[in-house]
């Protein structure tokens, strides 16, 4: 359920290369969660994370899986990017879940823009502002939501975890200034994270089924945890 949006996506790109192998760049992509379905799919996949811990995890996975030969791990942070990968390398880049703790974000944009080959695409997926306002506003904390509201990064105080969160429009704009297309945006986890946990298990076909019906529907989408955007460079 907490991928089901993103994959959905990965799924029709991957059917629109039908038949050729990719070469897949998963920045911030740690023990492998997409990397090694990638790989098993007949995909080539380098991931980019800067815990040695997780690429550990990671190799043991590929191993595991048979597919070690199509996975390479690579120790960096987002922000090195540029100087980790060839321009023009890459069929499909995944970034997920690491324009929110970078020190750089236009800079990561702008190194996986260089980086796609011309037709390539962009997986990016980043936390909601929307989305962290109304849950420190459920759970009482007005002070943090009105704060969170407030910042022009989208967080709640020096203590937010977090150095920023996205709407729809801040994310486009800043795949836009990269040079990449936005073609798809969705919500993901839309509601999965504000229902009671019983809910969810008690029917999770349902569930899944309301998600991605909600997922691509403003102002549905717009309140999700996370938002999704698929971009291309032209």
């Amino acid at each position: 359920m907490r991928t089901a949006a993103v994959w959905a996506v990965l799924r029709r790109e991957l059917e629109r290369s039908a038949g050729r192998s990719l070469t897949v760049l998963d920045v911030g992509g740690g023990t492998g969660g997409f990397a090694v379905p990638l790989a098993e799919a007949g995909h080539t996949v380098t991931v980019v994370d800067a815990s040695p811990d997780a690429l550990a995890a990671l190799t043991r996975r590929a191993a595991d899986a048979g597919v070690a030969d199509r996975v390479h791990a690579v120790q960096g942070d987002g922000d090195a990017l540029a100087g980790l990968v060839e321009p023009a390398t890459a069929d499909l880049i995944l970034c997920h879940s690491v324009l929110e703790v970078v020190d750089d974000p236009a800079g990561v944009v702008a190194a996986i823009g260089a980086a796609l080959r011309p037709g390539g695409a962009v997986s990016l997926l980043v936390a909601g502002r929307a989305a962290a306002v109304l849950g420190r506003a459920i759970n009482g904390h007005l002070g943090a939501a009105t704060a969170l509201l407030d910042d022009t990064d989208g967080r709640a105080g020096t203590r937010d975890t977090l150095r920023r969160r996205y709407d729809a429009e801040t994310a486009s704009a800043l795949l836009g200034s990269a040079g990449l297309t936005v073609e798809e945006i969705h919500g993901v986890r839309v509601l999965a994270d504000l229902v009671p946990a019983a809910v969810v298990e008690a029917d999770q076909q349902a569930m899944l089924d309301l998600e991605l019906a909600l997922a691509a529907r403003p102002p549905f989408r717009d309140i999700a945890s996370q938002l999704h955007l698929f971009a291309r460079r032209p």
